[in-house]
């Protein structure tokens, strides 16, 4: 006697070699010996093993299941009855087998509720069952369609429209993910070569920048709608005329700076910051603006502002305005010694805006080291006497340079039509030195003031080489100060902007919009934090495409560079440090010369090859060691 039988999933027969009333042994159609459960077996059947499946398969094949449906009615029932019923007849072991079959292979039609038995699936139930496979059968051939135009170079205006998130934060679940997922894998491209292969990337800065837009401007650049601010016209206006010095592009003009010579011998330096804050109240749709964007972001050619250009306008420290303004007033010594300090809320005399590319032909260090301190220009005596406190504030916070060391240099990058110019500054050139030593005059001494008011800040910290955000007073020890509230730069930092709506509420006696323990302080801090970095590596991986670019623009095929550790060196004319294995061994400082293998744009990849040492600043320890006494 030979049973039919379920085994994981599906149906096989076999001949009984022996039985018990849990247990079956057979021997299989492959001739294999198996040992089953008796509630397995369906049917017992004594026609030829190897014929039994192949007939039952071939009746279930001839069934319409959708008049089986209509045949069970509602009731739970067995497969033997359904059999009787379909057939009009007492079923053979082939017919019922095939009914059985056939009701394993419709679950959206039969629910199994027991061995053997099963119950209809309600018609409304059904009926969505069969639209969504009909649904799926239509999206499969959509994706196929899709697939084929992709294999064929074109991108289907469905997918191009989805193109970006596809790239950067796909959804598995879409029609045009999984037809992009299935013209990758058909071609063998990876998604970012297959999209620029039919056309969907116009180019790489595009391409970055709709990556970065997505994940940190989902609902575009515009700033929507917004109550606009107004601008305080009852503040007392300074005396002074005072003078910013920024790069020619700079329209976020937030610090500028005055001197006075007193009548008691004494020098008083005006830091005079742009106040936003002033105009800006307290819950406005321009303040939650500021704490959603959180910062300005800035890349080669372009630029996204942290506040709308309206209201940079109505802050800025323009040329030609009496502009409203937080200032610091420092009152120094002859010596340089710090003798006191006076913050007012005011409105001050933009006498001018200087432009480092003009102000730098008058003032610099030629110019410095001549008789006269070189030709005359727009606030002389104030830049050079600035300078000379600028030289006395860096020695007084240790950090005087070393002449022997290589000095930096900071890269600026202009874009125009796909064309990039880097130019190269030397850092702490006079201008620049006089500008950051009085912001972190002000920022230090800021800090101070509100960490003796007992009024939480934004500062920034740093120890055991680690830069951290914090709203307590800490060290920064590569600044050389014991606190450091960023505050100069309120048209674009956030964390500015709050540490400024501090001070003003310092200087005025008011209480401060975050008092100690604020926890929506720490919430805009962590934000701060993370967006910041964010968009400095956004600005890296920007610059890092234009010197790809740079490259293949000015021909330069044999680099030159400076070694600077193992593998690693900073390549000549451009801010880039590559690692480059097979190098020689080498010192520090060391000058060498090298090839491009390769420079593929749009995977942001550069390849160099080691050519020659072409200057040794010392000769390596193992080298010098085989040198004869």
């Amino acid at each position: 006697m030979n049973v039919f039988y379920e085994e994981s999933g599906s149906f096989k027969v076999g001949s009984i070699v022996s039985r018990n009333d849990a247990s079956l042994q057979v021997d299989t159609q492959h001739g294999k010996r198996a040992k089953l459960k008796a509630a397995n077996v369906f049917l017992e059947f004594s026609s030829a093993l190897q014929d039994f499946l192949p007939a039952a398969e071939a009746i279930a094949a001839d069934i319409d299941v959708d008049f089986l449906w209509e045949c069970c009615g509602d009731d739970e029932f067995g497969f033997d009855t359904l059999a009787a019923d379909y057939f009009g007849h007492a079923p053979n072991a082939f017919e019922s087998a095939a009914i059985l079959i056939k009701l394993y292979a419709a679950p959206m039609y039969f629910y199994k509720k027991a061995k053997g038995r099963f119950k209809s699936a309600p018609e409304e139930t059904l009926k969505a069952a069969l639209a969504g496979i009909e649904r799926k059968k239509r999206e499969q051939e959509q994706v196929d369609a899709w697939a084929a135009e992709l294999a064929a170079g074109t991108l289907p205006d469905a997918i191009r429209s989805h193109l970006m998130p596809l790239l950067y934060r796909p959804d598995k679940n879409t029609l045009e993910f999984k037809a992009f997922d299935q013209a990758s894998r058909a071609s063998g491209l990876p998604p970012l070569r297959l999209a620029h292969h039919v056309g969907g990337i116009p180019s790489v800065p595009e391409y970055l920048m709709a990556g970065f837009q997505l994940e940190h401007f989902p609902k575009g650049l515009g700033f929507g709608s917004y109550a606009p601010a107004t601008v305080p016209a009852d503040l007392p206006l300074s005396e002074v005329q005072a003078f910013s010095i920024d790069d020619a592009a700079t329209t976020e003009i937030d610090d500028a700076l005055s001197v006075q010579w007193l009548d008691n011998g004494n020098i008083r330096v005006g830091i005079h910051i742009a106040a936003p804050t002033l105009g800006v109240a307290v819950g406005s749709d321009i303040e939650k603006l500021v704490h959603n964007r959180l910062s300005t972001v800035y890349f080669p050619g372009d630029k996204i502002t942290m506040l709308p250009d309206d209201v940079v306008q109505q802050f800025t420290l323009q040329e030609g305005q009496a502009c409203p303004a937080l200032s610091l007033y420092v009152e120094v010594a002859p010596d340089f010694s710090l003798v006191g300090f006076d913050n007012r809320i005011e409105r001050v005399n933009i006498a001018a805006n200087l432009r480092h590319d003009q102000l730098e032909q008058v003032f610099n260090e030629e110019t410095l080291a001549a008789d006269g301190f070189g030709p005359d220009y727009a606030f002389k005596k104030e830049l050079v006497w600035l300078w000379q406190f600028a030289n006395a504030r860096e020695a007084f916070r240790g950090k005087t340079p070393d002449p022997n060391r290589p000095p930096q240099v900071d890269y600026n990058f202009n874009v125009v039509d796909g064309k990039v110019i880097i130019s190269v500054r030397k850092r702490g050139s006079p201008m620049d030195k006089l500008v950051s030593e009085l912001m972190i005059l002000a920022n230090s001494e800021w800090g101070r003031m509100l960490a003796e008011a007992d009024i939480p800040a934004m500062y920034r910290a740093q120890s055991m080489g680690k830069v951290r955000m914090t709203t307590r007073p800490e060290p920064h020890i590569g600044l050389g100060v014991a606190q450091y509230a960023w505050s100069t730069s309120p048209l674009r930092r956030a964390s500015d902007f709050v540490n400024q709506r501090q001070l003003v509420a310092m200087i005025r006696g008011e209480t401060p919009q975050y008092p100690q323990g604020d926890a929506m302080l720490f919430a805009l801090l962590r934000d701060f934090d993370a967006a910041y970095s964010a968009y400095l590596g956004f600005q890296d991986k920007m610059e890092h495409f234009w010197c790809l670019r740079w490259f293949s623009q000015q021909g330069i095929s044999e680099p030159t560079a400076s070694y600077i550790k193992e593998d690693l060196v900073r390549i000549d004319g451009v801010p880039m440090r590559q690692r480059i294995p097979g190098l020689p061994e080498l010192a520090a400082g060391d000058r060498i010369k090298l090839q491009i293998i390769r420079i593929d744009e749009l995977m942001q990849e550069i390849e160099f090859r080691f050519i020659e040492v072409i200057e040794r600043k010392q000769q390596p320890a193992a080298a010098a060691s085989e040198q004869p006494a």
